[in-house]
């Protein structure tokens, strides 16, 4: 049995590459390129909230047929514009997507009302009453943190993405709860941010170009940089700050608490909390949103080192058969929790190997932070081997993780299934390389936490 140790790779997000000089950066983006004058206006914004869900609906036929009711090309365009941006913001931002002006550019960066909402009530419970959020793009996190009950300023460079937030705030949100402003963010902190009860930052992590986006890595680099948010914290000062997931444990500052986000298990962002908002100051944490449950499940770890917890390692995987192999939610694998959770879940809790984000429990009891398999054999992942227990066993459908080995689930689908039986069973390979063995775990799904 391979001795106790951490996990070397699981507990850390791989690091992203540094900008180098002359690759762009944030602040020297394009401005947003969508159109919003003509439903700015009374008559454009009648006509697209009057629209109603088109999404069945041929698009020369119905631009065909609001231009015959008399409306103007350079109106209509922007109406099914928009009808188009709606309908793809339902996902991210529900019911009030539906009444929204949004620009493409502005959704892509916004972000999803569940996670706003939860960010909200941590605003809340910190005693937070009045709030700044500068960078506020189309207005989508000020929207909800106003509908929540506090009092928003939101702060936008880009005049035609600043005009829809205030659109957006002036329809959406409740009556003199938020204002938007035109300008720059950083000149904004640096007049106001005492007139405020905390910051909120959601910086620009993308260069908008003719030729498209380019992602920024370099902190440096976003739009403003995280060496603004750190000044604006400087003296225990309230505020938060989204950045990407993969942000690397490094750019962390000491003083912290950085809350990896996941929604449903898709790993959606880091936040990091300053000063009172700082719930865990130093620490690493993990939340998932439950949206089936409407539950929020955290995982906030004890000591800012994670703990040392044994590995089965390569010489112990034959003795899996009938064990439980717990696959970490990505918040918590984002974060480097997974030895956390591994001594939350229990004492006979081990890692499968240092380099991998699985662990292995003699039984397991449903938890919201790990989902369960049954391991009911061990195969060695050789492909073909793989498709003669296909062939014999009846498998016409296959589900496939992995981790640590080079091939894509679709890979070893197609390698294994090759035209498959029809009406065959069901099966679930977990692809792992533990130690210089390449494992295939034969498991069953049990149900989630």
């Amino acid at each position: 049995m391979a001795r106790s140790q951490r996990p070397a790779s699981p507990s850390r997000p791989r690091p992203c590459p540094a900008d180098r000089p002359g690759r762009p950066r944030a602040a020297e983006s394009a401005a947003d390129a969508t159109r919003l004058e003509p439903v700015l206006v009374p008559a454009g914004r009648v006509l697209l909230d009057g629209l109603g869900d088109v999404s069945g609906e041929d698009p020369l036929a119905l631009s065909s047929r609001l231009r015959a009711a008399g409306n103007d090309a350079d109106t209509v365009a922007a109406v099914l514009t928009q009808a188009g941006l709606r309908r793809a913001a339902r996902a991210k931002l529900g019911a009030l997507a539906d009444g929204m002006l949004l620009t493409r550019d502005g959704l892509e960066q916004a972000t999803r009302a569940v996670v706003a909402e939860h960010r909200a009530r941590r605003l809340q419970e910190a005693g937070v009453r009045s709030l700044a959020d500068l960078g506020c793009g189309i207005g989508a996190d000020a929207l909800v943190y106003a509908r929540a009950g506090l009092d928003v300023t939101a702060v936008e460079r880009d005049p035609t993405v600043a005009a829809a937030a205030a659109a957006n705030l002036a329809t959406l949100a409740p009556a003199g709860a938020a204002r938007a402003v035109t300008g720059d963010a950083e000149a904004w902190a640096a007049a106001h941010a005492d007139e405020v009860d905390a910051l909120w930052l959601d910086p620009a992590r993308r260069r908008l170009g003719s030729s498209g986006t380019a992602r920024v890595f370099d902190p440096e680099a976003f739009s403003p940089p995280l060496s603004f948010v750190l000044g604006l914290a400087d003296g225990g000062r309230p505020v938060g700050v989204k950045l990407g997931p993969g942000l690397p444990h490094e750019h962390v500052p000491a003083a912290a608490e950085a809350e990896w986000v996941s929604v449903d298990g898709d790993v959606v962002e880091v936040t990091l909390w300053f000063g009172p908002l700082a719930q865990a100051p130093g620490r690493r944490t993990a939340t998932l949103l439950d949206t089936r449950g409407s539950a929020v499940h955290r995982l906030v770890p004890a000591a800012a080192s994670s703990p040392a917890v044994e590995a089965v390692g390569e010489e112990g995987v034959d003795g899996l058969v009938g064990q439980v192999l717990l696959e970490p939610d990505g918040a918590v694998i984002r974060a480097g929790l997974v030895t956390d959770l591994a001594v939350e879940l229990g004492p006979a809790v081990r890692l499968l190997d240092p380099h991998l984000a699985y662990l292995v429990a003699p039984d397991a009891a449903p938890h919201p932070l790990a989902r369960g398999y049954r391991v009911l054999a061990v195969h060695e992942f050789r492909t073909k081997a793989l498709a003669r227990w296909a062939r014999e066993t009846g498998v016409g459908r296959l589900d496939v993780k992995k981790r640590g080995v080079r091939e894509t689930p679709e890979q070893v689908r197609a390698a294994v299934l090759g035209r498959g039986t029809p009406g065959g069973r069901h099966a679930t390979l977990v692809l792992a390389r533990v130690g210089e063995r390449r494992v295939a775990f034969e498991v069953e799904p049990l149900p989630a936490g």
